[in-house]
């Protein structure tokens, strides 16, 4: 009887053992997906391979859908609780001053806002992939499964851009019929709905490719830096192409200074002189020359007009700005003098500095300056200076730099479900994790 007792439990424990170990797979599997899945939906989008023939380009930037909504607030649901799992440490420690300072004066700015109801439901889903983007890197439990998760996702987007230039090209280049800009005709936009768009995310999506290769995965990643360069190519996106080659020298330039101050010239002193010279030549005729004698469009493609009318409403709230994400589209640019009719129909005014200025006032853009930008770069020092700086560090370092860089020509942040404001938030809260653990080799 003892001997039979005795079988009984030792099968028992051996079904204990596989159902854990079952159980783990199953969670290691949802692990993945859930990473996988997250970052597809922001770069492919719930509306992917927009028809521009009829449509105008407010629509495409301003898309506001029930079923984005509803995948971002599941996919929060997931991450979150996924991370949680082992991720508890780490989502406390962003319960920062910084996070917590801006966090609250957004929060009086949907209260504020010229139109609470907009501002507040625009909230939500910027609230949802901020939550996203949080848990992302906190579900890898080793840079093997980072490097790998990665890896699928990029090449399938990039695979899926490939098949609509293919297959479906009137709904994956720029048209000579599109209404709102024939002159791009020609130009890659592939799942995107602009080739500004499609040019930052292959910026940003090399950056990676890069890491994957570096990280031990060299087919993988040679194939997508590859793709992701000839799409980059096609777009026919200067700015952003510049902007990468630019990121890629001072990063590397970056790597060889250990002085937290000496980096911070390096790395951000081409993001003051990119606003000198752009927004800051509407407000400064010695600017503006300065900027008219050097080797480009003096007119950065038509900003300058935007930029001076953003520049004029801008003061008129200059404290408290017109409310989280409520100014363009809104009353405030409605009833135009003649000649200004355009501003009805813009999405956003070509600069995130001024954008950001415009929704939460000086205040607001000083607390975004101490978040998101000084507070990366201390992040990065951090990590450097923990000997957590390896590729993964640098990887991330670039796609933060290049979106900061990007922002003086273009507006994403917390632009809801932008694919490159998402991208750029997984980066920055990356190198914040990097700054205080260390990632499984």
């Amino acid at each position: 009887m003892s001997r039979i007792l005795s079988q009984f439990a030792v099968t028992s424990d051996f079904r204990a053992v596989a159902d854990g170990l079952r159980g783990q797979q199953v969670i290691d599997l949802m692990r993945a997906g859930a990473f996988i899945g997250a970052l597809l939906l922001a770069w492919i989008s719930m509306r992917p391979f927009i028809d521009l023939s009829d449509m105008l380009l407010t629509d495409v930037q301003m898309g506001n859908e029930v079923w984005t909504y509803a995948a971002f607030g599941g996919f929060a649901v997931l991450t979150v609780a996924l991370a949680m799992r082992d991720g508890a440490r780490g989502f406390a420690t962003l319960l920062s001053a910084a996070y917590l300072a801006l966090g609250a004066w957004i929060a009086v700015m949907v209260v504020m806002s010229i139109e609470p109801g907009t501002s507040a439901r625009r909230l939500v889903l910027a609230l949802s992939v901020a939550a996203v983007a949080a848990s992302l890197m906190l579900l890898p439990k080793s840079q093997t499964e980072l490097r790998n998760w990665l890896a699928v996702a990029i090449l399938t987007l990039l695979a899926v851009c490939y098949l609509g230039i293919l297959l479906v090209p009137n709904l994956s280049i720029h048209l000579a019929t599109d209404p709102q800009e024939p002159a791009l005709a020609g130009a890659w936009r592939g799942v995107f709905g602009h080739k500004n768009m499609a040019a930052g995310m292959m910026a940003m999506l090399l950056f990676l490719g890069i890491y994957v290769m570096r990280a031990g995965s060299w087919l993988a990643g040679a194939i997508a830096v590859g793709l992701t360069l000839l799409f980059l190519i096609n777009t026919e996106g200067k700015s952003a192409l510049a902007l990468c080659l630019g990121v890629l020298v001072l990063t590397s330039l970056a790597a060889m200074i250990r002085s937290f101050w000496f980096r911070a010239v390096v790395l951000l002193m081409p993001l003051v002189l990119l606003n000198m010279i752009g927004i800051g030549s509407v407000v400064s005729e010695t600017l503006a020359a300065i900027s008219k004698a050097l080797p480009l469009d003096a007119s950065f493609t038509g900003r300058t007009d935007i930029w001076t009318f953003g520049l004029e409403v801008a003061r008129l709230k200059l404290w408290t700005g017109y409310g989280f994400s409520a100014f363009w589209g809104s009353s405030a640019v409605r009833n135009l003098p003649q000649g200004m009719e355009w501003a009805a129909t813009a999405a956003h005014s070509h600069n995130g500095y001024l954008d950001i200025a415009l929704a939460l006032g000086l205040p607001g853009l000083a607390l975004l300056i101490a978040a998101f930008v000084v507070g990366p770069l201390r992040d990065f020092q951090a990590a450097d200076e923990g000997c957590n700086n390896g590729p993964l560090a640098q990887a991330l370092l670039q796609v933060w730099l290049f979106g900061l860089y990007l922002s003086s020509l273009e507006s994403f942040f917390f632009d809801r479900a932008d694919p490159m404001w998402f991208t750029m938030l997984v980066a920055m809260f990356g190198l914040h994790y990097l700054a205080r653990f260390r990632l499984a080799e």
